[in-house]
Formats: C-alpha cells, sequence, structure tokens
C-alpha cells in the first residue's frame, strides 16, 4: 500500500483521536437532550452520535422529540461546548508522543467543521502539525460513513486509496475507511466499545504508544 515515494499517507480522525473532547461532549449532551425531553445514556448517544456529522445529530434528535429545535438552541448549544472544551479539553493520552515518531505524510479528515477543528487543535497545541492538511465532512456531499471525505483527502494530497491508512475511533468512521478501501486502525481507548470496532483487517489498538508499531505494520502490507 505504498506510493511511488515509498511512504502512505496517514489519515486521523479529530475527536476522540487526536483531542480528548467525545466524553466532554457526551457529557453536554445528555444534559442538553435531558431539557428537551429525551433521556440518554452516554451508551445511546455513542450510537446513535459519535463519528457523525452535527447535521445528522439535529436531525435524529428532532425526529425523536418531534418538533423542532428552537432558533437559539444552536447558539447556546455552541457557548456551552466550547467553554467546556476551552476548560478541559486534552490531546488523546500518548497522541504527542505517537506523532512524534511517525514520519509518514498526515492529514485530518472529520465530520467536524473546519472552525471546530481549528479550535480544537488549536487548544491542544496540534494545530501546527496539520495546518493546510486539514478536511471537513462539510468539503463534500456526503460526510461519514460514506467514503467521500477520506477519497478528497486522499486525492488532494495526491495518494491512491490502496496508499492510505485511517486511524479512527468510530464505527461511522471505520465504515468510511473500508468503504474507501483504505487500510483501518481503530483506536479503543476511547468511548466506542472495542468490540463495535472489530472488522476484518482492521487493526484495534488500546493506547496511542501502540500506534507507530501498527503503523509500521499495515504498511508493509
Amino acid at each position: 500500500m505504498r506510493n511511488s515515494a515509498g511512504r502512505s499517507l496517514i489519515i486521523f480522525d479529530c475527536d476522540g483521536v487526536l483531542v480528548d473532547s467525545e466524553v466532554i461532549s457526551i457529557a453536554i449532551d445528555q444534559d442538553l437532550l435531558a431539557e428537551l425531553g429525551w433521556k440518554v445514556s452516554q451508551n445511546e448517544i455513542v450510537s446513535h452520535f459519535v463519528g457523525r456529522s452535527h447535521a445528522h445529530f439535529i436531525k435524529v434528535v428532532e425526529e425523536h422529540i418531534g418538533r423542532k429545535l428552537p432558533d437559539d438552541w444552536e447558539v447556546a448549544y455552541q457557548r456551552i461546548y466550547r467553554e467546556a472544551l476551552t476548560r478541559n479539553l486534552q490531546p488523546i493520552a500518548g497522541i504527542t508522543e505517537a506523532l512524534d515518531l511517525i514520519s509518514n505524510p498526515t492529514c485530518v479528515a472529520s465530520n467536524g467543521s473546519h472552525e471546530k477543528m481549528r479550535f480544537t487543535l488549536g487548544l491542544t497545541g496540534l494545530l501546527p502539525r496539520f495546518e493546510g492538511r486539514i478536511f471537513s465532512a462539510s468539503d463534500v456531499l456526503h460526510g461519514k460513513p460514506a467514503p467521500d471525505l477520506f477519497l478528497h483527502a486522499s486525492k488532494t494530497l495526491g495518494f491512491p486509496a490502496k496508499h492510505c491508512l485511517v486511524v479512527e475511533d468510530s464505527v461511522a468512521g471505520v465504515e468510511a475507511a473500508l468503504a474507501a478501501e483504505m487500510k483501518v486502525i481503530a483506536y479503543a481507548g476511547g468511548v466506542t466499545p472495542r468490540h463495535q470496532l472489530m472488522r476484518e483487517d482492521v487493526i484495534i489498538i488500546d493506547q496511542m504508544s501502540e500506534l507507530p508499531m501498527a503503523i509500521h505494520s499495515a504498511t508493509l502490507k
């Protein structure tokens, strides 16, 4: 799966892979959804929303509560979310050290908006590592679990899909990478249970300290 220069493109998801935002956002989602009359567990939020776009979140919530969200709901949500991230957001444990050991070209491809990624990557000091190589679901017609975003990232950076390896932590992300016919490493140290990430040929890691070796093993195949 190497390109002509002998290197593979490593495509990172953002939330839950680079920045430890999932636990923060799940707690906020639980509180805000409860105010709307939908008491939802962490597992239900993981199942419904983790790895999916914000547009998908709004669509599912409105379908469940049977009405449109208030006009000012988005403003309040974003304010609460950003305040919580500013107070608590950290890089995923071990990711900075892992990135230091990865010599392959890298990029970020997330269902999150460009604004959100620049905010969270900036807060955690990771933005300079990916500047100019950040891709959002807003860049394509369909976000994850469709393959469009990963294929857009690989084409833009000049790598065939077979020369790409995706690092993901969600079911939607794993499915998108497989649909793009890319290699996949699934990080099971986050909110998505390990067994839900398991697929044929998907490498599972539980700690980011395992990532450089997993990349090395995958790119030799």
